[in-house]
């Protein structure tokens, strides 16, 4: 898909990786529209700054993902603001470290504060832009998933299970929708400067980077590069690329 002119919707756009994708998506010509939970003043300064460097369009927009009507209120205002929505990039998320024995630190609570945001928002935001790229005829869904839903890691088993969801959703979902859209999914292993590794502990960055085959963290350039190309292709959906430094094959 050509990708000039197209009009991205990014949540978490003003997170770490977020960031890296909406600049990889602008330096193409995109247009985007960033989805932020509460910060709104800085994901209004990397809306400036993508419409400042690439020349496009370029919006912050606050919603609430477990929200169902919030969500169709956010594509609608998309949709009003750019006319038109081709792009969706499922990047925000909710992470909170708990020991896999700490079972009585797994509360109902927890869990669900993770599931709503790792998996029923993506949910609920494709189902919301699916009728509008059916309508225009295509239409690019990629998911930002863990390779802890591939692999039981990670910092929590909660965490975990709603990454394991999202790449399954994502399977799903491309057999809902195609063949107007294409839905794919990228699983980082352990990025540096993300709000996911802030919720860590030192210990448990390094341990995780030391695992890796190469003995570093994933690359934030390289997923969002492999966005990019997630949004370009005409053959490629229901899949899952890793990218984590060869950690999950160590």
């Amino acid at each position: 898909m050509e990708l000039k002119d197209a009009v991205a919707l990014v949540t978490g756009g003003n997170g770490g990786l977020g960031q890296r994708i909406c600049h990889a998506l602008a330096q193409e010509g995109a247009h985007v529209a960033i989805m932020y939970a509460r910060s709104r003043e800085q994901a209004e300064g990397v809306a400036g700054e993508l419409a400042s460097q690439y020349h496009i369009k370029a919006q912050a927009f606050a919603c609430d993902i477990t929200d169902g009507a919030a969500v169709n209120r956010l594509v609608g205002e998309v949709r009003q603001a750019f006319g038109r929505l081709d792009i969706l990039v499922n990047d925000a998320a909710y992470n909170f470290a708990i020991p896999f024995g700490d079972l009585d630190g797994l509360t109902p609570e927890v869990w669900e504060k993770i599931m709503s945001t790792n998996l029923t928002g993506p949910m609920l935001l494709t189902k919301a832009a699916a009728p509008v790229m059916k309508a225009q005829g295509r239409g690019r869904i990629v998911n930002i998933a863990s390779v802890a839903g591939l692999y039981p890691t990670g910092s929590s088993i909660a965490y975990a299970v709603s990454k394991a969801g999202l790449i399954h959703l994502t399977r799903c979902m491309a057999v809902a929708l195609a063949p107007e859209t294409l839905v794919n999914c990228v699983a980082p292993g352990l990025l540096d400067g993300t709000r996911a590794t802030a919720n860590l502990k030192s210990e448990q960055i390094e341990r995780s980077a030391a695992t890796s085959l190469l003995k570093k963290p994933a690359d934030k350039d390289d997923c969002a590069d492999m966005v990019v190309t997630m949004c370009r292709t005409e053959t490629m959906t229901g899949q899952t690329v890793v990218i984590d430094a060869g950690r999950i094959f160590h």
